[in-house]
């Protein structure tokens, strides 16, 4: 890093600055801004699920998911009337699955403390599930018409850049001087709304992550780290972790016209979702090594063995922490087997009325090319 590049705590935020970066942002915005679904008639309950749904995630993505969320949940009401199952299942795909069920949750309290309006006030909504900070600021600036800063990723690279800071963004002090900045270089609370929307706009267009286009930035006259050639080393990244591998089995446990899955437990991981039943791998074994372990966990889980296994697919997935291998075996159970909650026996044609992990939802689809094979059906 280049010795020029600036420390947060020299930098004051004065008018000039402000009328060097506010204007000409929002001018490009005028031209330049998205047009994006939630925009089109602004309410809380639109700008706060796509605030939501936008959380590491790409508007391309949303987009599609954010429409039929609408159209289903048109209310907050309707929302909390509806069964986790079903938001779930309209979430799946998206990933980060804990968003879902904290709107959920937080449709359910506002329903119950605030008579199905969200609330405007920042303490409320900060005391709402899945509503931090910046989400909070969001909603209130933007559907509110209220003037509070917000930090997401896409900000605090502008910032960054603008400002060339040098130093780690998430250190404490820096943090909260990238607030403090957020706020300062803000406009009136007429213009704040359509400011935070041109500032996450140029994060997300212009001042990409890896290659911003510089040459298209309305800011880039006075973009420090462009001076010094820094743009594309700023801000200063985490060292990336080497990202562990881990081996898992799923059985595909077929009895009659049905099949066995499983229900994740109501925290952690992929919380809430189904799956097809397995278990995390010790060690890396090849795949005629797993079938033991497959026996005797089935044998464990329901009290008889599986017959006739044999691997049905692989597959590779990688999840934010860690990638995993996926060895999945289909298997017949002979007669019928009585389970309970976690686990449940589902028509093979009903499968597609629960949410699945993405991974798992690959064997939900490799089971439509099954029609011609009777040895599993």
């Amino acid at each position: 890093m280049k010795a020029k590049a600036s420390r947060v705590r020299e930098r004051v935020i004065d008018a000039k600055t402000r009328t060097r970066f506010t204007r000409p942002l929002l001018q490009w915005y005028d031209a330049s801004g998205r047009d994006l679904p939630w925009r089109a008639e602004v309410t809380p309950y639109a700008i706060w699920v796509s605030e939501i749904m936008l959380q590491q995630t790409q508007v391309a993505t949303v987009r599609p998911y954010y429409d039929r969320f609408l159209k289903v949940f048109p209310t907050i009401a309707d929302l909390a009337a509806a069964d986790l199952e079903k938001v779930l299942k309209l979430w799946q795909g998206l990933g980060y699955y804990a968003r879902a069920r904290h709107l959920h949750r937080a449709a359910l309290e506002v329903v119950a403390r605030f008579s199905g309006n969200l609330p405007d006030t920042f303490e409320a909504l900060m005391s709402l599930p899945g509503i931090g900070r910046s989400t909070a600021g969001a909603i209130l600036t933007i559907a509110f018409k209220k003037r509070y800063p917000i930090l997401d990723g896409n900000v605090r690279r502008v910032l960054c850049r603008f400002f060339a800071v040098s130093q780690d963004p998430r250190e404490k002090s820096v943090d909260a001087w990238l607030w403090l900045c957020s706020e300062k270089l803000m406009p009136t609370k007429r213009l704040s709304g359509i400011y935070l929307q041109a500032i996450m706009d140029l994060g997300a267009t212009v001042c990409s992550p890896k290659h911003p286009d510089c040459l298209s930035c309305p800011v880039e006259k006075h973009c420090e780290a462009r001076a010094l050639g820094l743009q594309g080393e700023l801000p200063m990244r985490e060292k990336r972790k080497k990202v562990p591998h881990y081996d898992y089995f799923a059985g595909l446990l077929v009895c009659g016209d049905s099949v066995l899955i499983h229900r994740r437990p109501l925290k952690g991981l992929l919380a809430g979702l189904w799956e097809f039943p397995g278990m995390r791998l010790e060690d890396a074994l090849v795949k005629e090594s797993i079938m033991p372990q497959f026996e005797a966990f089935f044998k464990n889980e329901i009290n008889q063995s599986p017959k006739d296994a044999q691997l049905f697919m692989t597959i590779r997935h990688v999840f934010t922490h860690f990638k995993m291998t996926l060895y999945v075996f289909s298997a017949r159970i002979a007669g019928d087997v009585p389970v309970h909650l976690p686990l449940k026996w589902v028509r093979r044609d009903r499968l597609s009325n629960y949410a699945f992990s993405t991974a798992h939802q690959k064997i939900v689809s490799g089971l439509s090319g099954l029609d011609d094979c009777p040895r599993l059906f």
